[in-house]
């Protein structure tokens, strides 16, 4: 690796967990400015007349740390008197929009009516918020993720917001993804990238969406692939994928996400309580297990975490990575 040039990163991120992350990582590398989050896009949807962009609102705000300490998605010091006033109207409710955030869903949708592209309007809301990583949209075209369960296929918020994850899973349905193209600078960065983690995120419906993306797989090909398990003894620290594992057949574990990622990712990074089942998921994988701290209870313990995985991998590199 030239001394002039920082590593660039890459990493595929959706939710709490994959914001979490990216904030780690861009806090960790010597120049944000070689950090590109590539974010999943499946859970956008139109509501209130709005477009609505989910995991792309939860990583801005948190790069810009802006987020609610909270519950890690909305803005922090956020108020509520629309919602509120929509609801005393008979408007729907369901699904919580702060007057903070609100103000981001007006000018979005307001530039993507006049033609803009989501990804202009996202580099725009990053520079404006002050965030020095690259935040790319998988793709600037609608890929709706519908989640097909006992009731039927439901939209994904319906499902994750409204329904609050209670029906059974029995597989997911990325709506026009085969059509779309991805984002102007995705693969780009993907190409120059030295090493791509996979965040924390749910594999299910934060992931799989990008990589049904064209093309975004493939171009991963060859890269040195770095997943983060989002399974923790057992458990998905925040949302459904131990449920959704469980569901769809699979015990939820390490192991279970080693499988689930085969053929993608070279490296599975995995908690320390799940330490005895790493021989077990490096032959799931058919990859290198790395065995680590992963919950990241503060903004201190998620920079730390990925420090350590950037020494891990620097140290680990081959000379086709330098």
């Amino acid at each position: 690796m030239s001394e002039a040039r920082a590593p660039q990163v890459v990493v595929l991120a959706g939710g709490v967990g994959g914001a979490k992350f990216a904030y780690g990582l861009m806090k960790a590398l010597p120049d944000p400015r070689a950090l590109t989050v590539i974010v999943n896009v499946g859970d956008d949807f139109e509501h209130w007349g709005l477009k609505i962009c989910p995991d792309l609102d939860t990583v801005c705000y948190t790069l810009a740390e802006m987020e609610n300490p909270e519950t890690g998605w909305g803005r922090r010091g956020e108020s509520w008197r629309v919602l509120a006033e929509v609801e005393r109207l008979g408007g729907p409710a369901w699904f919580r929009i702060g007057d903070l955030d609100l103000a981001t869903h007006l000018q979005r949708t307001m530039r993507l009516r006049k033609g803009e592209p989501l990804s202009a309007v996202v580099a725009d809301f990053c520079r404006a918020w002050g965030v020095a990583a690259r935040v790319l949209p998988v793709t600037d075209d609608p890929v709706p993720t519908w989640v097909l369960t006992e009731e039927g296929a439901l939209p994904f918020q319906t499902y994750f917001v409204q329904r609050g994850w209670r029906p059974r899973v029995r597989g997911f349905r990325f709506h026009r993804a085969a059509e779309a193209r991805p984002a102007l600078g995705v693969l780009e960065a993907i190409r120059i990238a030295n090493v791509v983690f996979v965040a924390p995120s749910n594999p299910f419906i934060s992931i799989d969406p990008i990589l049904a993306i064209p093309h975004v797989r493939s171009a991963l090909g060859g890269k040195t692939v770095i997943a983060v398990s989002p399974i923790v003894g057992g458990q998905a620290l925040k949302g459904p994928a131990a449920k959704m594992f469980r569901e769809l057949g699979w015990e939820p574990s390490a192991i279970a996400v080693a499988h689930h990622y085969r053929g993608l990712a070279t490296h599975l990074v995995i908690d320390r309580r799940d330490a005895a089942q790493a021989e077990a998921a490096a032959s799931a994988l058919g990859g290198e297990v790395w065995v680590a701290d992963t919950v990241m209870s503060t903004p201190a313990r998620r920079v730390a975490f990925a420090a350590d995985l950037l020494r891990r991998w620097h140290q680990a590199k081959g000379p086709s990575e330098a």
